[in-house]
């Protein structure tokens, strides 16, 4: 694996089919599926690690962001990425950059953290200009930047395939986040209320009852920022963000479609 830091290193090493894995470090098995993913379908795999500022709306969770290039690079080698690009806040956003991408607010995600798709949205969109990949690869857990990024796609015209993995998760049901090595073992066990609660959800959905009251009243104790049924491309998912401790975490369930 090689890893690079600008744009006019890059350049010169992508040739044939490329899969992009859009990374901000911190990885784990969710990433490892993704990477496994890209490495079936293309020729050459490309992981970006890019801590990106644009789409945090508080600067302490932007410093508190766990960050290890080295274990990181162990990880997307290990995992048959060919190259890890890894720039600086610099390269992306240079001295005089002025320029967004707009996204019409989604709700939930969207609504709580007013600015942060601006952020997803031109950081991918310049990664997808940089690199040209024929498929990028996204986890359903962040499932509303996933269905941002396809509209991205589809409205822009820009020529690639979007691929929505399914959420990997622990033995107990936690979605697997780069924020999780941030709880303490209590934290970390109160933090399994939110899958949890929102399986109550998924079960109150299919009798036809209240999915989102059914979710609020088996959090546990933990307060959301919301609890919320999203429509998004033909899908319709249960959505919600707790925070526990400091930490800030979100998941879903599928009701009904599919985000693929």
């Amino acid at each position: 694996m090689k890893t690079v830091r600008t744009i006019d290193e890059l350049r010169p090493e992508l040739a044939g089919e490329i899969g992009l894995v859009p990374t901000m470090g911190a990885l784990h098995a969710g990433h490892r599926a993704l990477f496994a993913a890209a490495r079936r379908e293309n020729e050459l795999v490309v992981a970006s690690l890019f801590v990106n500022p644009a789409q945090f709306g508080e600067a302490t969770d932007l410093a508190a962001y766990p960050r290890d290039e080295e274990a990181d690079a162990r990880v997307a080698e290990e995992s048959g990425v060919d190259i890890l690009f890894a720039p600086t806040a610099g390269e992306l956003y240079p001295d005089g950059f002025r320029t967004w991408v707009e996204v019409d607010d989604t709700g939930a995600e969207g609504a709580a953290r007013p600015g942060h798709f601006r952020g997803v949205a031109t950081v991918c969109l310049k990664l997808f200009n940089i690199v040209r990949p024929a498929r990028a690869y996204f986890g359903q857990k962040d499932a509303q930047q996933a269905v941002v990024i396809k509209r991205l796609v589809r409205d822009l015209n820009v020529d690639l395939k979007v691929r929505v993995l399914p959420t990997v998760r622990d033995p107990d049901g936690l979605a697997l986040s780069s924020r999780n090595s941030r709880l303490t073992p209590e934290q970390r066990a109160q933090a399994i209320a939110l899958p949890r609660a929102l399986e109550q959800g998924r079960e109150a959905y299919t009798k036809g009852s209240d999915a989102v009251a059914a979710t609020r009243s088996s959090l546990n104790g933990l307060t959301p920022d919301y609890v919320e049924l999203i429509e998004l491309d033909g899908a319709t998912l249960l959505a919600s963000a707790v925070r526990v401790g400091p930490v800030r975490l979100i998941d879903n369930v599928l009701l009904k479609g599919a985000l693929t």
